[in-house]
């Protein structure tokens, strides 16, 4: 037994309103406890439709550590499946992404079959089962199937629990966020495109996802890249054209002001966005044709509605965080409580010009791939943290900034940027779902 498995109340004691314990982050026995219960009972994105878009088309991943595949069947399901066979337990596909030869599983071991809704369509020797009591062992009903799967505008979530919150009541109006994105395909459509860049980051995972709308950062920690990029384009007349690069780095370096204002929208069970006014995707260039492509599908005030919202960072707590503005997002996959695979994918709007997807591809690039210079900042500033969170002298972090006294009834509402409202919002989510009580909603 655990100093913390088995003890709820413990649990509980590592969130404070305004300060969390040092062990929700250092402590090996809580990341298990939190692939038991938060990722276990939570809605964690599986990956895109567009990802899979043939019968057969899979791809292999991970939730709450536990292998997965994203499979198309042959009804033009979507489906999340186990990936593990029926008999001995081997993964059946290793490799991130492939087809399935003949539409089938098949067990790299013995050679068992599967269909793509994972029923079994063959067993070698299978007379050697007959008089046994295999026919009423879970071996025979195939591979186990994710029945909390839905299907979201293109994004797949699944919920590993058999009973917990429904898919709308965990989510609710934090999906205009994916709305929005999506609504900036002429044809309300996005796929996923350039594959995928994969970065092991030697940190929690909740280090990853509260940074994306931490705003009192930008400034010190990207200073080395966006402020160079400043320096270079120093001089410059206003009204000149920025490259495209010059574009996406400048507003890193804005003072605290710029981020204050820009505000922070909370939403219940920990997802949140910043950008509310307006965010450092508001000054992009106009591309092309693409407004007047916009207002033939929408109509000139829809358009105009729908690229007025500029959210920088959405968070889907815990698992997705998508830029709607740039169609790119990122998904952490935890390994270990100090280990988190961060995978980063760039989106087409399908009808957009081309040059909206090159401003998407080069921020991907510039930003959050592994090698970028942003992304490689942030990725120092995680470990430093995971290393010096190690040390005696504090067994606490500070979440004080802007702290609210509403924030004792609920959440929920818009704060100013530089609160850190947004971090105490997922650890009072963390906490209620660290803590059950009786499995409550439907299996939906």
């Amino acid at each position: 037994m655990g100093h913390y498995s088995d003890h709820p109340e413990r649990v509980r004691a590592l969130v404070r309103e305004d300060q969390v314990h040092r062990d929700v982050y250092v402590s090996p026995e809580v990341f298990k406890l939190e692939m038991k219960h938060l990722w276990r009972n939570t809605w964690i994105y599986v990956g895109h439709d567009s990802q899979v878009p043939n019968v057969g088309d899979y791809v292999s991943t991970t939730l709450a550590t536990q292998p997965v595949i994203l499979v198309r069947s042959e009804d033009q399901k979507v489906r999340v499946l186990m990936n593990r066979c029926a008999h001995k337990g081997a993964k059946l596909v290793n490799a991130p992404h492939g087809h399935c030869e003949a539409n089938l599983l098949r067990c790299p071991y013995h050679g068992w079959t599967f269909r793509l809704d994972g029923s079994i369509r063959s067993i070698p020797q299978k007379a050697g089962y007959e008089g046994t009591a295999f026919g009423e062992s879970a071996a025979a009903k195939g591979v186990a199937e994710l029945l909390n799967v839905v299907n979201y505008r293109g994004f797949v979530f699944a919920r590993l629990a058999p009973n917990g919150p429904s898919f709308e009541a965990y989510f609710g109006d934090s999906l205009t966020s994916i709305d929005n994105m999506v609504d900036r395909s002429p044809e309300g459509r996005l796929e996923v495109t350039g594959g995928v860049l994969r970065y092991m980051h030697d940190c929690n995972w909740k280090m990853f996802i509260e940074n994306l709308n931490d705003t009192m950062h930008p400034m010190v920690a990207h200073e080395s890249a966006a402020g160079t990029a400043k320096k270079l384009w120093a001089g410059k007349p206003e009204d000149e054209p920025k490259p495209m690069a010059i574009e996406q780095f400048l507003p890193f370096v804005n003072g605290y002001g710029f981020f204050d204002e820009m505000g922070v929208k909370l939403w219940d069970n920990g997802h949140s966005y910043s950008g509310v006014k307006f965010s450092i995707h508001s000054k992009y260039s106009a591309e092309g044709d693409y407004e007047a492509l916009m207002e033939q599908a929408y109509g000139a005030e829809r358009a105009r509605a729908i690229l007025g919202e500029v959210r920088h960072n959405t968070v889907y707590y815990p698992s997705l965080t998508i830029k709607g503005a740039i169609q790119t997002i990122r998904v952490a996959r935890p390994i270990a409580h100090n280990q988190t695979l961060i995978e980063s994918y760039t989106l087409r709007l399908v009808g957009a010009p081309d040059r909206l997807l090159e401003r998407s591809v080069l921020y991907t690039r510039l930003i959050n791939a592994p090698t970028s210079v942003v992304g490689h900042d942030d990725r120092h500033c995680y470990k430093a943290i995971q290393d010096g969170l190690a040390s005696e002298g504090n067994e606490w972090v500070s979440l004080h900034r802007n702290f609210e006294a509403r924030e004792r009834e609920g959440m929920a509402g818009v704060y100013n940027g530089l609160s850190e409202a947004s971090m105490r919002g997922q650890f009072r989510a963390w906490a209620r779902f660290m803590t059950p009580p009786e499995p409550t909603g439907d299996a939906s």
